[in-house]
């Protein structure tokens, strides 16, 4: 029998062109690109201006305003697609290259305090990048339909297209707080990808080389973006040490970035300081005030504890006070930045400050987040220390919660004592009784009290139990600060710090980060 001739219907389907595959490609890196400026310029405000809840949703807002004016202007663009599509992409590269050494550079030259002109220049090249990004993608979808309006109708190429966009928007979004800034910093993550920008520039020159009328200078234009954004990349970290040292006043001695904070020290005549994200955490010269402060009134009170749970405090501050207590048999600090303790036991200086305290044979270290931890933990402890940054954001607000606070309670032993430190009462008044209120909410009864520290000026903490906190009559020798005679001014709060009404802060409303970031936010107007 003689076979039936094929169907025209078995023909092969299209192949897809290499440009084609470019193009797609190229729209990972856009979308990888602009992600990453996003993310930037939101992380520095967050850094240099605090009030991260603020800064974060402002940035964000602009940026995405300033995308979709720029897809409202990519229609007026209708001549030289290719060519456009390259200067846009240059132009990208550039500015969000250099966005975040400009923006630190600008912020070091400023007089402290003066904030304006630098919010300027940030929503200045945020609206700048935002609309160049929000151009590209509009292009790209007009030059795929041109060159191969054959392959795609538009629901195709409108898939296609957004497909790309949004895997580039999640590699990066992983990558950004993993991977990016711990290795390579703010500044060196912006060049790398204003490079990435400046590369789909070139890939484009090359694919469609044969419809660009001055091929030659796209490739000096290029060429030249590559050679500025390669020389800032190579000087990028003299920019970052010139503008931290300009930044803290003092000599930076040790800088790391972690996947979870920016850790900086500072050493000058006065003496050594820490700051985390650009928040003073400690000053050598008035630190001891501070931690005996945190430590030694529920130590000394329950009398006899034996073991100790430390919550924060990786800098070994805190174990250092516990450990003056011979009869504690075991302290387990749980840190959530391996950094942090890492620093701490093995800088000589940083080592000399905790006196050694992370290297005791008492000690335990867990680097795990401690809401996580107690949730999966049952050991009871004598006294909790909870020594957290201030809830400047929702991540660590969730640590003042009543949610947090329940888990507290459940390791702390019938006759133990826990401590919190609770920010400025003087300044962050509401703030600090909003803590009062979280404790007291799960059953807790509560002391307040507060201490001097020049740093930081009044500063709060709060004892939490079930049974009442009684004046100890002795602690332990070689204290700086603390004595038996102080208890009465620790625990009065004149009228500018009295308790006033507040709501307990839960999970479901983080109340306390919205007050605290109130507070705080009129001492920088």
């Amino acid at each position: 029998m003689n076979s039936l001739p094929s169907e025209a219907t078995d023909a092969a389907a299209p192949r897809v062109s290499a440009a084609e595959v470019a193009l797609l490609a190229s729209v990972f890196v856009i979308a990888a690109c602009g992600l990453v400026y996003e993310l930037a310029a939101g992380a520095l405000a967050s850094y240099l201006l605090g009030d991260s809840i603020l800064q974060f949703s402002t940035v964000i807002g602009s940026y995405l305003f300033a995308m979709g004016l720029g897809s409202w202007l990519s229609r007026h663009i209708d001549r030289q697609l290719v060519a456009q599509f390259l200067r846009i992409e240059l132009l990208v590269g550039l500015v969000g290259g250099l966005m975040p050494a400009a923006l630190f550079a600008a912020h070091s030259l400023l007089p402290v305090g003066h904030t304006l002109p630098f919010k300027f220049a940030l929503y200045g090249l945020v609206l700048a990048v935002g609309v160049l990004v929000g151009l590209e993608i509009p292009l790209v979808m007009r030059i795929l339909k041109r060159h191969f309006h054959e392959r795609y109708a538009l629901r195709e190429l409108v898939s296609q297209v957004l497909t790309f966009d949004y895997l580039g928007a999640l590699a990066v979004s992983v990558a950004f707080p993993l991977l990016l800034v711990p290795q390579l910093g703010l500044v060196r993550t912006g060049l790398f990808f204003g490079l990435l920008n400046a590369a789909v520039a070139v890939w484009a020159l090359w694919l469609f080389r044969a419809e660009l009328r001055t091929r030659r200078s796209h490739a000096l234009a290029c060429a030249l973006v590559i050679g500025a954004l390669g020389a800032a990349m190579a000087g990028a970290e003299h920019l970052t040490t010139w503008a931290e040292d300009r930044f803290y006043g003092d000599r930076v001695v040790l800088r790391e970035t972690s996947a979870y904070q920016r850790i900086v020290v500072t050493a000058g005549p006065a003496g050594v300081r820490l700051f985390l994200n650009g928040n003073l955490q400690f000053h050598s010269r008035d630190e001891y005030r501070y931690h005996e402060a945190l430590v030694h009134p529920a130590m000394a009170g329950h009398g006899a504890a034996k073991h100790v749970l430390v919550l924060g405090g990786g800098d070994g501050m805190a174990v250092r006070e516990v450990l003056k207590y011979p009869g504690v048999e075991q302290v387990t600090l749980v840190e959530l930045d391996p950094h942090m303790t890492q620093l701490f036991s093995q800088v000589p200086m940083l080592r000399a400050l905790n006196q050694d305290s992370l290297h005791s044979p008492k000690l335990r270290i867990v680097n795990t987040d401690a809401f996580g931890w107690l949730q999966t933990h049952d050991e009871v402890f004598d006294v909790i220390v909870v020594d957290f940054p201030d809830p400047t954001n929702f991540a660590l607000g969730k640590l003042y919660t009543t949610s947090f606070y329940q888990q507290v309670d459940q390791h702390l032993s019938a006759g133990g004592y826990a401590v919190v430190q609770t920010t400025s009462p003087l300044i962050a008044r509401k703030s600090f009784w909003t803590v009062a209120a979280t404790l007291e909410a799960v059953g807790l009864a509560t002391t307040p009290y507060h201490v001097h520290v020049p740093s930081f000026g009044e500063w709060g903490f709060i004892l939490a139990s079930h049974r009442p906190w009684r004046a100890p009559s002795a602690l332990p020798p070689g204290l700086r600060f603390l004595t038996p005679a102080a208890w009465p001014a620790l625990m009065d709060f004149p009228p500018d710090m009295a308790r006033v009404p507040a709501e307990p802060n839960r999970l479901s409303n983080q109340v306390l980060v919205h007050t605290f970031e109130s507070e705080w936010g009129k001492v920088h107007e």
